[in-house]
């Protein structure tokens, strides 16, 4: 009998993991500095994290961020002509940052210049030591991500070879990261019990895995091709090869019945010659002849009745014929589609049975050799790529990571802030509110609808109902509760984003999740200056400039008459030279890139204070945006200049 699981071993289990994977075979991650200390009059505000990147040498070092245009103007506004495509074109940013020290999480209190924007985002201290090498522990400031999520049409992600293989590398650059973090945990908590491999898998489905569902599919998967090598039975769950953690036969439901659509098995001897075309399978033993059928012998049973699929993968020791027998040494190889053409129960002891299943190989399926397959996938070297599980450092609401797989490089270092920084001598004035205690509603009664001409701007559900000159959101001061819809931006991210490398364009930003049209996505933050010192900026590609478009842009001439603010039209003296500079400190968004046609719309929004020039940027949903999609919006830089590969026009 020729066996890769032998009578009386019972059932082979496939749930252990293979503990040394790509992080054990390359290079230690590189640790993140924190950076030293700014001056005191340049000092972050408390909601801020200042945060090192590694490094990328003298700013011109390969994969570091380029600049976008050469010839692109200083500051690109709202507005002007935004295009409604959903198709993407990116364009590469530059990405520059500054020292700054680390901060501590800020509360709903207004000091060192910087302004937290309504007491509904007041969140405790954070209890961040932010590094590469190091698990990311944050407060009460950080939450998880629900661990199931509804798979819909909408969501679901399309599944072809290269994004199955992108996937994967993927995969390999996350867990290695996460791997190690559970270790180190485990070496400070002393527990000698905890399974590393499992924890890191768990956080990574939690955090940053797009399906979260576990369903399993007969026959052949799109982008999984015979042959395909993976380290570790955690990768054959995420391609859906055998989404089984703790059995090497993993079945389905149909009807009343259970269909066996996947099988692990050790090489066996037959493989050894290069013969692949018979598997013997031994399931669980009896303790009669007749005893009833259970389980996933059952299961394959049934696929004998039923004549269905059953994929093989085949389990390998990387030093094959060799002492080596450590379970970090383990491959698995997709051996293709088989049938279950013969069940036997057969007696190994007076008192003992043993179910065996025969498995053929279904023809016209390729050749291949485990060994030469484990050899070549061994001597790859180790995977390029860096992954931070939260850039944010506890700051926003749901974890930020940045994930690179094109290269070993981090982005250059900033100083985070997940709120708009201002002047250190500057005092907002707080806003009127509404009286509305149980919650806004389009009435004249309520003062937040009469600043938005009558009727508040989102749904109930919180979405937009369109793109306009100037939004208003309840404030500090309105009495209506925390979860009322016309308090969104000042909320924070609601969806899963990811800072990630681009292969030409820089670093970009792309969701993990489904973003329906009109949700808020983010708000670009920075530290607000006057376009005087921007024109001085050493780097002028994370300016935005605010505030001067509310009455030049002929789409919103009748949204003007319906703004009570806005309907006078510009009033006398009233000067708007004032920008967003995310260079040294910053959120994510500072990583969107440009599209004509952007997935994105910038919207000015006030709440914590009525200034007109100093609104707000939020970014919110153009179109419906599938996971995995690049986030985009159009900078505008100019209207009549000249026009880059896309179409977009630049300024000469």
């Amino acid at each position: 009998m020729e066996g890769g699981s032998v009578p009386g071993a019972e059932t082979m289990t496939c749930g252990r993991s293979d503990g040394k994977h790509a992080s054990e075979r390359g290079a230690n991650p590189q640790v993140f500095q924190l950076n030293p200390a700014m001056g005191k009059e340049n000092s972050p505000p408390r909601d801020s994290k200042s945060i090192g990147f590694g490094t990328c040498g003298g700013g011109a070092a390969t994969g570091c961020r380029k600049g976008r245009k050469a010839l692109v103007p200083w500051r690109f506004q709202i507005g002007y002509k935004r295009t409604w495509s959903s198709s993407q074109g990116l364009s590469p940013i530059i990405n520059n940052g500054s020292d700054g020290p680390p901060g501590t999480r800020g509360s709903s209190k207004f000091e060192d210049g910087s302004r937290q924007c309504a007491p509904a985002t007041a969140r405790k201290r954070s209890r961040v030591q932010f590094s590469a090498a190091a698990q990311v522990q944050t407060g009460s400031a950080s939450s998880s991500v629900p661990k199931e999520k509804k798979i819909t049409p909408k969501n679901r992600v399309s599944i072809t070879r290269e994004s199955v293989m992108a996937s994967l590398h993927e995969f390999r650059v996350i867990y290695k990261t996460l791997l190690e973090e559970e270790k180190n945990k485990r070496r400070e908590q002393e527990d000698g019990t905890a399974h590393d491999d499992l924890g890191a898998f768990q956080v990574f489905r939690e955090r940053f895995c797009v399906e979260h569902g576990d369903k399993r599919y007969e026959g052949s998967l799109p982008g999984v091709q015979v042959g395909d090598v993976f380290d570790s039975n955690k990768e054959l769950f995420l391609v859906g090869l055998h989404r089984s953690q703790e059995s090497c036969v993993d079945y389905i439901k149909k009807g009343r019945a259970c269909l066996a659509v996947s099988i692990v098995s050790y090489v066996q001897h037959s493989a050894l010659n290069h013969n692949l075309d018979f598997l013997l399978h031994v399931g669980s033993t009896a303790a009669t002849a007749d005893q009833k059928m259970e389980g996933t012998d059952m299961a394959l049973k049934r696929s004998m009745d039923n004549k269905t699929q059953v994929r093989v993968i085949y389990r390998s020791m990387a030093h094959l014929g060799e002492h080596s027998r450590s379970e970090g040494d383990t491959y698995y190889v997709y051996g293709g589609l088989y049938l279950v053409e013969k069940f036997c129960r057969e007696k190994i002891t007076e008192d003992q049975f043993v179910n065996t299943f025969h498995l053929r190989r279904m023809p016209g399926q390729p050749h291949i050799n485990i060994q030469e397959l484990v050899k070549k996938r061994m001597a790859e070297p180790p995977s390029n790529g860096t992954f931070v599980v939260d850039i944010s450092a506890g700051l926003e609401n749901i974890p930020i990571s940045a994930i690179n797989s094109v290269s070993n490089e981090y982005p250059m270092p900033f100083s985070y802030i997940s709120h708009m920084q201002y002047p250190i001598n500057y005092q907002l004035e707080p806003p009127s509110g509404c009286d509305c205690v149980g919650g806004c509603l389009n009435s004249p009664k309520c003062a937040c609808a009469v600043k938005n001409g009558g009727k508040i701007p989102f749904s109930k559900n919180g979405r937009t109902f369109g793109e306009k000159p100037l939004v208003y959101e309840c404030g500090p001061s309105c009495k209506c509760p925390p979860t009322c819809h016309n308090r969104v931006s000042q909320r924070g991210i609601k969806f899963r984003l990811q800072v990630f490398k681009t292969k030409s364009m820089g670093w970009g930003v792309r969701t993990l999740d489904f973003i329906p049209n009109g949700s808020f996505v983010c708000e670009y933050t920075g530290e607000l200056v006057k376009d005087e010192d921007a024109e001085k900026t050493e780097n002028d590609e994370y300016l935005f400039n605010i505030g001067h478009n509310y009455y030049n842009v002929s789409r919103w001439d009748n949204l003007l008459k319906t703004i009570p603010s806005l309907r006078s039209g510009p009033q006398e003296g009233e000067v708007n030279d004032i920008a967003v500079d995310a260079l040294k400190s910053g959120n994510f968004a500072r990583f969107i890139n440009h599209s004509c046609s952007g997935n994105l719309f910038s919207q000015n929004v006030l709440y914590d204070h009525d200034n007109k020039s100093m609104p707000h940027i939020a970014l919110f949903a153009d179109v419906d945006i599938p996971p995995l999609q690049p986030l985009s919006y159009d900078y505008n830089y100019t209207i009549d200049g000249v026009r880059d590969p896309q179409g977009c026009a630049i300024y000469r």
